[in-house]
């Protein structure tokens, strides 16, 4: 099968960059495929370094004149190509794709993967459900349910989960997270039950809930816990909300760390808690890394996690419910058959054989 996807932004890419290169890893050599998005974007490097992947510098723009120029380059690349179908990822790429398809002799299908919650009622989704789109992804159920009230309805619709390498997040050794934990926090008490999370330091990842419900109690029960909270290190509003809390001794900005698994090492519990996501990376590494994982109640974030089993869930923003956790926690440290069913929760449903098998069979349906 010739494949090619799409992706729009120019830099980091977040979880899309992360999705198409695993896409990528696990279908070299048995299919062909081929990655067109900026050139200076953390997916062309990572993607270019995949043996057998090629990468095509393409940009995404939403104004008119530069778009022309990009969708008349898009068309060549697709009719030299002969893809099957052309997995997009956000709404230039796809568009885009929607356009340069037209009139080709031999179309590729489109799939469309949406990430994130955002609503899909706009004029530009209509017209891209009707002209462009042969198959949509959610990569969560909450998400599927949205484009089921959309548009795209009429379409073949999975919600096909996120997926991540559980050999390489795997539990680390009691050396290992003693190791980390003393890098990252130095001396502390073997008591403290260290939360880690490595979604980002942004607003609405919603770490200062925790950072809140945390200052609220006695000093003698918050030396029972430490954040360790990886991603830019924040600064202006939000570090002197922390400061003004009095709460930088037990909050822990290691920035950014080119490996996530050292902080997920030195913890002994995850948490995802934003107040707006759709799947969630950080948390299915966290579950494969045998971590207990807390997340909020927003979009596709309760999915993940079975409560009191092998996570919780806890209302968005809610300082309350996030003091009531963590008093539960002193009280109720967490038993230790939770790792092991966050450990088979992520074997079993998000591992990469799952998701590449998923995705390879939707590719398939829609082809046919």
């Amino acid at each position: 099968m010739k494949i090619l996807c799409t992706n729009p932004h120019p830099r980091n890419g977040g979880g899309h960059a992360t999705y198409i290169v695993n896409l990528a890893r696990a279908f070299q050599g048995e299919h062909e495929v081929t990655v067109a998005t900026p050139g200076t974007s953390r997916l062309f490097a990572q993607a270019g370094q995949i043996p057998g992947v090629r990468c095509v510098d393409t940009s995404f723009s939403t104004r008119p004149g530069p778009m022309l120029a990009e969708v008349a380059r898009l068309r060549r690349l697709l009719r030299e190509g002969g893809f099957d179908l052309v997995h997009v990822n956000g709404s230039a790429d796809h568009r885009q794709a929607m356009l340069a398809r037209v009139g080709l002799p031999h179309p590729p299908r489109i799939i469309w993967t949406k990430h994130n919650t955002m609503p899909v009622r706009s004029f530009g989704h209509w017209l891209r459900a009707r002209l462009g789109t042969d198959g949509v992804i959610g990569v969560c159920d909450y998400v599927s349910n949205l484009l089921r009230d959309s548009s795209y309805r009429g379409h073949p619709l999975c919600t096909i989960r996120l997926g991540v390498d559980t050999d390489r997040f795997s539990p680390a050794t009691t050396q290992e997270s003693g190791q980390e934990r003393a890098t990252w926090l130095g001396a502390i008490a073997a008591r403290t039950q260290v939360l880690g999370s490595v979604g980002g330091t942004d607003r609405a990842k919603g770490w200062m809930t925790l950072v809140q419900a945390l200052a609220r109690l006695p000093q003698a029960d918050r030396d029972g816990f430490r954040l360790l909270v990886a991603g830019d290190p924040p600064r202006g509003a939000l570090r002197q909300e922390v400061e003004a809390l009095g709460m930088t001794p037990w909050v822990v900005f290691p920035g950014l760390v080119a490996d996530p698994r050292r902080i997920l090492a030195a913890s002994d519990i995850g948490f995802v808690v934003s107040f707006q996501e759709a799947g969630s990376y950080a948390a299915c590494e966290s579950l494969a890394m045998g971590l207990p994982t807390l997340v909020s109640d927003a979009g596709g974030l309760p999915e993940l996690v079975r409560q009191d089993q092998d996570g919780w869930v806890v209302p968005a923003g809610d300082v309350d419910a996030a003091e009531a956790w963590l008093r539960e926690r002193l009280a109720n440290p967490v038993p230790s058959g939770m790792s092991a069913s966050a450990r088979a929760r992520a074997q079993t449903c998000f591992s990469m054989p799952v998701f590449t098998g998923q995705t390879l069979a939707f590719y398939r349906k829609v082809c046919e």
